[in-house]
């Protein structure tokens, strides 16, 4: 007998943002002000919505052949969809971008002019949120960004459609970066990756932080030197005891670290033995591609999309197929759900 119940429409769109091996090996392409500013920063200039839908329409051109799924946005990257490999599925994000820095709380949005049904009829295989998430915020906090994570589970559930979320943890008092950051992620990892996996909330796969920064591990190439937040046996011991507290799909987001560093987190996840389902990565594969075409244009970013950011994906595919797992793993096999029409 089956162990879950998966309905339909959510089973086939999470199969279809996953490789022959059930593996999820995504670009991340849904950037918004923070891409623009970075690309008019090296332009010297401030840049057009054209611009902007340009540089997105480029990488997932000449990346999806090599990419199971791509993650964008609605509001300018529709262009970028439609210039998708065929047969590479298709997340579309719901938030707004970016947050309200003078409410407290780092509250969620989601896009005025866009529902599940209407990115579902745009062509979305799978709705993605992100959230930012303090799991020892205040309550009230917490309780607004649980019901609103709720809202969006009924409303997928109710378009028999998957649910991608990814939490990002913060804390107001700490610098993202910093060693005492590092020796407090593990466990806001931990706990975020335990709370979305309820089902209360209609989540299908969490795409999460690595929950070690590797800056901070003793004898990794990264580490900068100085006090460590880890050895690298506590570091993989942190990075399988975040993870055995999830009862769904994870995959792994690159966070904005280099390519290398990336590649370097996800080897010691393979090291520790600790199961995951892909990856859905953004700048590591194509940021170095930013200052080029803000300075040299699209022809220039094309070529070097076709060399180095190809070379950067297929390199991220070589350390997939060595430690990530099917995202059906976690329930025993595609054997183990019953598909049943919603």
């Amino acid at each position: 007998m089956a162990t879950i119940r998966m309905t339909r429409g959510k089973f086939e769109s999470i199969q279809r943002c996953a490789d022959e091996r059930g593996v999820i090996a995504a670009a991340a392409m849904d950037q918004r002000g923070s891409l623009r500013k970075a690309i008019g920063k090296a332009k010297g200039s401030d840049i057009s919505e054209s611009e902007l839908s340009d540089f997105k329409v480029a990488v997932s051109r000449i990346l999806t052949p090599h990419s199971s799924a791509i993650l964008l946005d609605p509001e300018f990257g529709m262009p970028a969809a439609a210039a998708r490999a065929e047969n590479t599925g298709l997340l579309l994000a719901y938030e707004k971008t970016g947050y309200d820095a003078s409410v407290k709380g780092r509250l969620p949005d989601l896009l005025p002019e866009w529902s599940v049904m209407g990115l579902k009829e745009a062509g979305a295989d799978v709705i993605k949120i992100l959230l930012y998430y303090n799991p020892f915020d205040e309550e009230s906090i917490n309780r607004i960004k649980h019901a609103f994570i709720e809202r969006i589970g009924a409303e997928c559930r109710a378009n028999d459609i998957a649910f991608f979320l990814e939490p990002i943890a913060y804390d107001d008092d700490y610098d993202s970066n910093s060693l005492a950051f590092a020796k407090k992620k593990p466990e806001y990892v931990q706990r975020y990756m335990e709370e979305f996996s309820k089902d209360r909330y209609g989540v299908d796969v969490l795409k999460v932080e690595i929950p070690i920064n590797v800056a901070y591990v003793e004898g990794m190439p990264s580490f900068v030197g100085g006090e460590a937040a880890y050895t690298r046996s506590e570091a993989m011991a942190l990075i399988k005891q975040a993870a055995s507290v999830a009862t769904k799909p994870f995959i792994y987001l690159s966070a904005g670290v280099t390519d290398e560093i990336f590649r370097e987190s996800l080897g010691l996840v393979a090291e520790s033995g600790t199961p995951y389902s892909g990856v859905l990565c953004g700048r590591a594969t194509w940021q170095d591609g930013i200052p080029i075409y803000g300075k040299e244009g699209l022809a220039a970013l094309e070529a070097w999309l076709s060399d180095r950011g190809v070379e950067n994906v297929t390199l991220l595919n070589e350390v997939l197929a060595q430690g990530a797992q099917a995202w059906y793993s976690i329930y025993g096999g595609l054997d183990q759900i019953e598909v049943v029409d919603a």
